[in-house]
């Protein structure tokens, strides 16, 4: 698959590139945060007709997140975003999303450096870039998308050029899933605190109409799809992390380098691979989990190419090793008093009985079930004794999961 990453000039353009002077394309357009079941349908659709009309498949994505660019401007006289500063409530990093879409069969990928001088560009003009440079014959939305400058772009005023001109045609993909749902707008944490002894749960579901209704408007909730990327950071909120990859088509992750910790589980019989910041990709509430670990190799192999490189092409990526894993999100209760230390940590603990060495290398962290909360232990001993019960969950879950 090839890549193009491209960054607007001041005024908003964006040199595109001239794919083939003779072969036409087939193209999408969206940030495909998570790359769910519904964008996934969107680019499945892409490549099909690619495949079918012996075309280019195309997917162009945006990074950073237009919501998080247009917010951060808001609040700073609509400067844009410094390349420093990172989206926490980001699902998936662009590279990850790269990955999947090559999984999918896409053959070249364009990400546009999204700045707001880009996003006061009109869709008119967008859409003749499209068709002028990328030689875009079909161009694949999901229902409700909305391209250029304040959205206008609808699919209705799309449609309209599309049949007017008859220089592109427009396929629309139901993308919508099940229906709709309410999240409240901000994800405070307390939806999170799952009580000792229980499982996480999705509070929606056993609601009412009228309790739904109540709830909306004490938290004022709004409207979302429930195939969507906000509904799955709620529900990876709440810990419902079967709910969350069940809208995903696969099992959330993270991505980061494995740093040295604390080593305290090392002491305890449970050598754990201590992910450092800044993770690649959105936390799931606190609490330890079934899943998977998987060494993608030495970091500075598999980091991240420079964002404004031009073109480069993407292999296929490499798993050198993949183990089922206990993963541990918190504060570490049971020692945070007495070493003083209160950071968010992520944890993984490899079952296996071999001995693994990960210390600077980048790693993918799987998340399947959720297992318990973060609880405070009386004693090291106490703390082991759960730990290898975590262990033996974590293992059957994951044989059962390679059985299915």
């Amino acid at each position: 698959m090839k890549i193009f990453r491209l960054n607007p000039q001041a005024d908003g353009t964006v040199e595109w590139p001239l794919l083939d002077r003779e072969r036409k394309s087939v193209v999408t357009v969206g940030v495909f945060d998570g790359l769910h079941r519904g964008h996934q349908a969107v680019v499945e659709r892409v490549v099909q007709i690619a495949h079918k009309l012996d075309l280019f498949s195309v997917v162009i994505m945006f990074d950073p997140r237009p919501g998080f660019v247009h917010a951060y401007a808001k609040q700073h006289d609509g400067a844009d975003v410094p390349d420093t500063l990172r989206d926490a409530n980001l699902l998936t990093d662009v590279d990850r999303r790269l990955q999947l879409l090559q999984q999918l069969g896409v053959d070249v990928a364009i990400v546009v450096h999204y700045t707001m001088a880009f996003s006061r560009v009109s869709y008119l003009t967008f859409l003749g870039n499209l068709v002028g440079k990328l030689g875009m014959r079909t161009l694949v939305l999901g229902e409700d998308a909305a391209l250029g400058a304040e959205r206008k772009g609808t699919v209705e005023r799309i449609r309209t050029i599309a049949d007017g001109t008859g220089m592109f045609e427009l396929d629309v993909v139901d993308d919508r899933g099940p229906g709709k749902t309410r999240v409240p707008p901000k994800l405070t944490g307390l939806e999170a605190q799952v009580l000792e002894g229980q499982q996480p749960s999705d509070p929606r579901k056993t609601m009412t109409k009228a309790q739904m209704r109540a709830w909306s408007k004490k938290l004022q909730a709004k409207l979302v799809r429930e195939l969507s990327s906000t509904n799955i950071r709620y529900l990876l909120n709440l810990g419902v992390i079967e709910d969350a990859n069940a809208l995903l088509g696969r099992a959330h992750a993270v991505e980061g380098v494995v740093v040295h910790g604390e080593e305290r589980g090392r002491t305890l019989g449970f050598p754990t691979a201590n992910v450092g910041a800044p993770v690649d990709g959105y936390l799931p509430a606190d609490g330890v989990y079934a899943g998977w670990l998987v060494d993608l190799g030495p970091a500075d192999q598999s980091a991240a190419t420079d964002q404004m490189q031009e073109q480069e092409t993407m292999e296929g990526e490499q798993e050198h090793g993949r183990w089922a894993a206990d993963i541990s999100i918190g504060t570490k209760p049971t020692y945070s008093e007495l070493t003083g230390l209160h950071e968010r940590v992520l944890e993984a603990n490899a079952i296996t009985d071999d001995w693994l060495d990960l210390y600077g290398h980048r790693v993918r962290v799987e998340f399947v079930q959720f297992l318990r909360p973060q609880i405070k232990f009386e004693s090291s001993d106490a703390l082991k004794a759960e730990l290898e019960r975590n262990a033996e969950q974590a293992w059957e879950i994951c044989q059962a999961q390679q059985k299915q």
